[in-house]
């Protein structure tokens, strides 16, 4: 039997393959604690906190079919991730992501409740546990 969330490993270049850039990080809310002082969801399985690494995919066929070009990663630390310096002054900072899982899941925001107006969707939930800057080896695969 296949468990109700598979978990795939996959490099980061597999995500993001023309890059991504870091637009900010915040902690994730535990919407069963909020207003309790410590809100902040933690991992199920590590008992970690977890952190959403808003990011801008660089792909240019990203968005193409009215998507977004932003999406988030999860990440499982104990302290906040901090994005490294930026390579170019006024723009973000381009990162990677280690010990990348993807988990499939059903996007239904945009189903209207009818059959015939269902625009639910397979949507991957990207998580990792940790944030560097881009690698001299993925960067020259990318190029």
């Amino acid at each position: 039997m296949i468990p109700n969330s598979i978990k795939v490993p996959v490099p980061w270049e597999y995500v993001a393959p023309h890059g991504a850039l870091c637009l900010g990080v915040e902690p994730a809310t535990d919407f069963d604690k909020r207003g309790q002082g410590d809100d902040q969801l933690r991992d199920k399985e590590t008992g970690e906190r977890v952190w959403l690494v808003r990011m801008l995919d660089l792909d240019p066929e990203a968005g193409k079919f009215g998507g977004s070009k932003e999406f988030k990663v999860k990440v499982v630390a104990a302290q906040q991730p901090v994005p490294p310096a930026s390579a170019v002054p006024g723009y973000p900072p381009m990162v990677e992501f280690t010990d990348v899982m993807l988990t499939p899941y059903v996007d239904s925001q945009k189903c209207k409740g009818t059959a015939n107006k269902c625009r639910s969707r397979l949507a991957w939930s990207v998580k990792a546990t940790g944030m560097t800057a881009p690698q001299q080896a993925s960067r020259a695969k990318a190029g």
